[in-house]
């Protein structure tokens, strides 16, 4: 059992994972339940802080969600954030009112307490992140003012005696600027953990866990071959052994030379424990792909024909219990299963699964983790360094790195590309500093000469982002003449293509794959 633990509850806040991402950075183990979860769940889990996360709702409406004032009696430090700083002021007797100015982005917030245990070594004026139409206009009973902005009379508030803060902006997110110190005071100064929880410990703790939830039953994972299905299935070897088999679909939309790599390390030459089946599903994809254009409709045959082989070779296994998927958490908030947030994509690991999949339960090892922690994970499992580092790859693979319709030609052309563009990045001692980069083929075909020859073929984009999270992320600044190299290697190089683009859009308003 974890000695040390901090809960956040969600109400609905679009950030509720960073919240509890930020409170692991401080080596503290966190979790994350429901609003709805009952206090008696809450006293037996005996967490040494309770954190409440923000949300799109008026706290003083009467369907909003809400929480009783015996949480606030539990002697365990609260720190409410943004709505769940409103609600705080609003059950304890504040008065929480429409704003008549709403507060939107970066603000500089006034510490008003510097002596205030969440404030220590906080400059001031701090640059903070605020996004509400609410603002509390009166605060609770025993609490004080500690920060203000211009537009906010109470940026926070505290009752120190009892160990509750409410404050108004995000501190979890990286727009403010010194969110995490804050973050930090909290579980470090007023729930005084020690803070000497390591990613070992979630390893550890996954391992008893999935053994607890599987027993003798099996599991059938869908490998990938990229970072979180490699680091789900080393989580469930671990675990389970050979009652964990591994599907490695080969569907003709892989990186160049990646299904023998991927073998190399599962397969049975390799150091995992496991049941390991390579399925050469190329034309049956292919096949299948044929004049699909729409990205989404492209994302559900894909999704759909991994399910389909899933179920043939469950058939020739036997009976099969489980389902495991390398879902990390930013495939699930661009699902729209994350609180509040829009649908932006479906994931083929979240989304474009049938209602008709024939097992009884599916199994995410990794669904609480952002990829910088699955690579921690990875590590810690005895992955290779060279597969734990691979680069981000969707589980659609190529077929959403080609616009428009897939064909053996056109995956055969982004393949070269794309293993070029790679290959130089490395040798410029860039594939560390960059956190995504990948070539796609746009659907655009222009005229080129090359020789003495006209020529009419293909244009391929090169994206590169930097991120920390992969919510947000910023065209990295890749040098010139490296540009140049990847550009002249690619026309030489690749039949087919006669232009090269560098895609320079941030996410937002674009999302790092092209589909």
């Amino acid at each position: 059992m974890k000695n040390e633990l901090v809960i956040v509850l969600d109400f609905g806040g679009q950030y509720n994972q960073l919240v509890a991402r930020r409170v692991r950075e401080c080596n503290v183990y966190c979790e994350i339940y429901s609003y709805k979860t009952d206090i008696e769940k809450i006293k037996a889990m005996n967490p040494k802080g309770i954190i409440l996360t923000g949300g799109p709702n008026s706290c003083y409406l009467p369907d909003s969600p809400t929480y009783s004032d015996e949480l606030f009696k539990l002697g365990i430090p609260v720190l409410g954030l943004c709505y769940g700083a409103q609600l705080m002021m609003h059950v304890l007797g504040g008065k929480v009112e429409k704003a008549d100015v709403r507060e939107y982005g970066k603000t500089e917030v006034l510490i008003d307490k510097v002596s205030s245990k969440v404030f220590a070594d906080v400059s001031t004026p701090t640059v903070c992140w605020m996004s509400h139409f609410d603002y509390i206009s009166k605060v609770a009973p025993g609490f004080e003012i500690s920060a203000h902005t211009a537009d906010c009379p109470v940026a926070a508030a505290e009752n120190e005696a009892e160990k509750l803060y409410a404050i108004q902006f995000h501190p979890e997110v990286l727009h403010t600027q010194e969110g995490t110190k804050m973050i930090n005071n909290f579980v470090k100064n007023v729930c005084e953990c020690s803070g000497d929880w390591r990613m070992d410990s979630f390893v550890e703790q996954s391992i008893n866990a999935i053994r607890e939830k599987v027993g003798d039953g099996k599991v059938l994972l869908a490998l990938s071959g990229g970072v979180d299905s490699s680091v789900a299935a080393g989580l469930l070897s671990r675990a389970i052994g050979k009652q964990l088999t591994c599907v490695f679909v080969d569907h003709g939309l892989l990186r160049k030379n990646e299904g023998d790599e991927v073998e190399a390390v599962f397969g049975p030459d390799g150091d995992f424990d496991l049941n390991f089946i390579r399925v050469n599903a190329q034309e049956r994809y292919y096949n299948k792909l044929a004049g699909v254009t729409e990205p989404e409709q492209k994302r559900k045959i894909i999704g759909e024909e991994f399910i389909r082989v899933f179920e043939e070779e469950a058939k020739k296994i036997g009976a099969v219990d489980f389902l495991a998927q390398g879902t990390i958490y930013p495939d699930v908030v661009e699902s729209g299963l994350g609180g509040e947030s829009a649908v932006i994509k479906s994931h083929h690991n979240v989304g474009g699964l049938p209602d008709y999949v024939d097992f009884k339960e599916i199994i995410e090892p990794l669904r609480d983790l952002f990829k910088d922690e699955v690579r921690k994970a990875g590590l810690e499992l005895g992955i290779p360094e060279e597969l734990v580092y691979r680069q981000p790859f969707p589980g659609p693979g190529l077929g959403i790195r080609i616009i428009g319709e897939v064909t053996a030609e056109k995956v055969r052309i982004v393949q070269d590309a794309d293993a070029i563009y790679r290959e130089e990045i490395a040798k410029a001692g860039l594939d560390r500093e960059i956190n995504q980069y990948f070539a796609a083929l746009t659907n655009m075909r222009s005229v080129g000469v090359m020789g003495d020859e006209r020529t009419y073929d293909y244009a391929v984009a090169l994206r590169a982002v930097k991120t920390i999270d992969f919510m947000t992320a910023e065209a990295a600044e890749i040098p010139y003449e490296v540009l140049n190299k990847v550009m002249s290697r690619i026309i030489n190089e690749v039949r087919g293509v006669n232009r090269v683009f560098y895609d320079l859009t941030s996410k937002p308003p674009g999302t790092i794959e092209f589909e």
